[in-house]
């Protein structure tokens, strides 16, 4: 299981202060959410505050961008320093095409779903991304409650790829904390991204220590 927490719910005035706890418990990525207002209710960072961030902290970029016409961005974000790029389905008129588009930056291609999107609408671009997220909340705010339902959308995509031979990481986001991350991870989640749960309140390395903890090997 790797970790990506979500600097959505971290202190922006203290925001490096908050990333460098983080930190000390090397979490695999640092899960990076892009809101215009227009796809999700809600904006928030851009590529510059990415591109500050570059050269300041060693944990891999994972931007989610949960915008429109992301192919317009794709380019600024990979140069900010993203190492991977997250589309949402819904969004992308042609999602082959971004996919392919993010994977001439040289850097990890993903695209994510909203909870009522099924896996259907993926089944021809899965051998081309390197990572699926689900979204377990409705996107677009932080501290939402996980939707139960996600775990059978899990399992099904854990499913199918193992049937089909296919080598993507399953990333989930939206709702994890430290009573419902083994069950996650058991439906089949290999990356979890969390943000109340690590920056809400605390320590957020501590709290990144006590996710792992949580879930039974």
């Amino acid at each position: 299981m790797e970790i990506s927490p979500s600097i959505l719910s971290a202190d922006f005035g203290n925001l490096l202060s908050d990333i460098k706890k983080a930190e000390k418990e090397k979490p695999e990525f640092l899960h990076i959410d892009v809101m215009d207002g227009h796809f999700v209710p809600n904006i928030t960072i851009g590529p510059l505050v990415i591109k500050a961030l570059k050269g300041k902290t060693n944990i891999p970029f994972d931007v989610h961008l949960m915008i429109e016409d992301a192919d317009k961005y794709i380019k600024e974000f990979a140069e900010a320093g993203a190492k991977n790029i997250t589309v949402h389905q819904e969004a992308c008129l042609h999602l082959d095409r971004t996919l392919q588009f993010i994977k001439s930056m040289g850097i990890m291609a993903s695209v994510a779903l909203n909870p009522a999107t099924p896996l259907e609408t993926l089944k021809y671009v899965l051998p081309s991304v390197d990572m699926v997220l689900i979204m377990t909340v409705n996107p677009g705010f932080g501290g939402q409650v996980f939707i139960e339902e996600m775990y059978e959308k899990i399992r099904e995509l854990a499913y199918i790829r193992e049937s089909r031979g296919l080598n993507f990481k399953i990333e989930v986001d939206g709702g994890i904390n430290v009573d419902n991350i083994n069950d996650v991870v058991f439906a089949g989640a290999d990356v979890i991204v969390a943000g109340s749960s690590i920056f809400g309140s605390g320590d957020p390395g501590e709290n990144i220590k006590k996710l792992r903890g949580a879930v039974k090997r």
